[in-house]
């Protein structure tokens, strides 16, 4: 074989897969049919949950430095702010990221490309999938260079990161069901200034849709995103321009606009892949799913895909897990892609549909029920979680098993487990747990009673850490306020779910776990 994985698109999906298997030690190949790296962006919120998982990649500092935090978001309706989501309070004991990162899909790609780099490996512009066969042992893909010529690569396995019109599904034959949005959305980044709130988001509803502001780096910079007007949807020359008195309009009279140094108009589909995998090959990002900008979930959701799939795949492709591991990134996966899509298509529908009923309905009444509803914060902590995708579990994954006996308030298997600062050391500091517990293993929590006596009998090798907690009254404050049990034991995946919990710790469970559930092989 050439390579273990050859990986199509260099987008976010498939930088983010290509780093977490480079880093793995898996051999990789990424390919991208466009000349080199994206210039202009449409995606550009980065959400906490990404954040999380930048800061185990090495690249949350670089994001962080490059980026524009929203420390809040806004509603407005008919010129009055209705309502307002602190993020930093309603995330305060949530995540390290108590906010949304404002940095455009450009940035985020140069900030992935640069680690790749650092990893050693670069990606091959300017070569395009011509077409791939699956046999027994792997994939061969036929690959169209610059000059039109073409060769062949051999891979173990090959994942489509290569957009709404994957080659990579189409080869596949996996339909693609959806239908595009009848309404037009326009994009511009400019300076501006008005009612928005700085450094925060602001969303304005009118009664003929809404858009977005965006606070980007700079003194009075903003992206907008809106749909066009009615009587501008049927034009192919549409410019900013004709934009602005509808925005002035909606936003309120001080909205200012200096400059306009991008404009895009473009169309949204929603649709959702019939399955994520065939065979050999794996559909990832806009390739699985696309839906409406709502909640800003598209690029992080393509993300958090490639980060389920890569720890699996490196696990398999090293030989120390059955295939059947890979089944669980279709069952966790796919769900999450139609349950996002059904949201984001409610809330959508809602905020551009048609008529001066809807226009009423989404100024006056949901504007109002917004406002509130968010008066309430564990309302806001309910928002904060699931637009950050902190909340997202796999309770019936393949993968989650949950002892009996264990609490129904506390974390079960699947969820992603809370971010805590516990003393792992008895006479040591409290530690942030995102930081001390790598993404490169598995991770034995135990809290009131010891460590095993014999860690090698659980099936694991040297992919497991074993970390008993001590008791200590800062520790049991910190459990209390996630509802977890002072006597526990958790199982943490590499990408932070938990695999397998319960109350007292069950050496055999836990075997049996490697090795039946996981499909570890000779221990890891």
């Amino acid at each position: 074989m050439d390579t273990d994985v050859l990986v199509v698109g260099a987008g976010p999906t498939g930088l983010m897969l290509a780093d977490q298997l480079v880093r793995r030690g898996v051999r990789t190949v990424i390919i991208d049919r466009h000349p080199g790296p994206a210039r202009e962006t449409r995606a550009l919120g980065v959400q906490a949950r990404t954040l999380e998982i930048y800061a185990q990649l090495g690249i949350a500092a670089r994001a962080l430095e490059l980026g524009k935090q929203g420390s809040g978001a806004n509603l407005w309706a008919r010129g009055r702010l209705m309502a307002h989501v602190p993020l930093g309070e309603a995330g305060r004991d949530i995540t390290p990221y108590p906010y949304i990162l404002v940095l455009g899909q450009d940035d985020n790609e140069m900030i992935m490309g640069e680690k790749l780099n650092q990893l050693g490996l670069s990606v091959t512009w300017n070569t395009e999938l011509a077409d791939f066969t699956q046999g027994a042992d792997g994939v061969t893909a036929t690959l169209k260079g610059p000059d039109g010529g073409t060769r062949s690569l051999t891979a173990r396995c090959i994942a489509g990161c290569d957009g709404a019109h994957s080659k990579v599904r189409e080869t596949c034959r996996i339909g693609f069901p959806g239908a595009p949005y009848e309404h037009v959305f326009f994009v511009a980044d400019t300076e501006s200034t008005g009612s928005m709130v700085a450094d925060q988001v602001n969303v304005y509803l009118w009664r003929d849709g809404f858009h977005l502001l965006f606070p980007l780096r700079g003194q009075d910079h903003w992206r907008i995103v809106g749909i066009l007007p009615e009587p501008l949807r049927g034009r192919d020359d549409v410019a900013f321009d004709d934009v602005i008195p509808s925005l002035r309009h909606e936003a309120g009279a001080s909205l200012a606009i200096k400059s306009c140094s991008w404009f895009s108009t473009y169309r949204i589909h929603h649709r959702a892949a019939e399955r994520f995998q065939e065979g050999r090959a794996f559909l990832l990002g806009d390739a699985a799913h696309i839906h409406s900008p709502v909640g800003a979930q598209g690029m992080n959701t393509g993300l958090q895909d490639a980060y389920n799939l890569a720890w699996k795949l490196s696990l398999v492709l090293q030989g120390r897990a059955d295939e059947k591991l890979l089944d669980s990134y279709e069952a966790e996966r796919l769900p999450v892609a139609r349950r996002l899509l059904a949201t984001t298509d409610r809330g959508f529908r809602l905020a551009v549909a048609d008529g001066w009923l809807a226009g009423l309905i989404r100024t006056r009444i949901a504007a109002r029920v917004a406002a509130l509803a968010m008066r309430f914060p564990a309302i806001q902590r309910f928002a904060f979680r699931t637009v950050s995708q902190t909340a997202i579990a796999y309770p019936e994954s393949p993968l989650a098993m949950t002892l009996a006996g264990l609490p129904k308030p506390a974390p079960r298997a699947g969820d992603r487990f809370p971010w805590l600062h516990l003393k792992l050391a008895k006479d040591g500091p409290p530690v942030d747990l995102f930081q001390a517990l790598d993404d490169r293993h598995f991770h034995l929590l135990l809290f009131g009673q010891p460590a095993p006596d014999d860690v090698a009998a659980l099936g694991f090798g040297n992919l497991l850490q074993v970390h008993a907690v001590p008791a200590d009254a800062a520790n049991t404050a910190a459990l209390a306020r996630v509802k977890l049990p002072p006597r526990a034991f958790y199982l943490n995946r590499p990408d932070g779910h938990v695999a397998i919990c319960g109350t007292g710790f069950h050496a055999a469970a836990v075997r049996h776990y490697a090795e039946t559930v996981l499909g570890l092989i000779g221990g890891g």
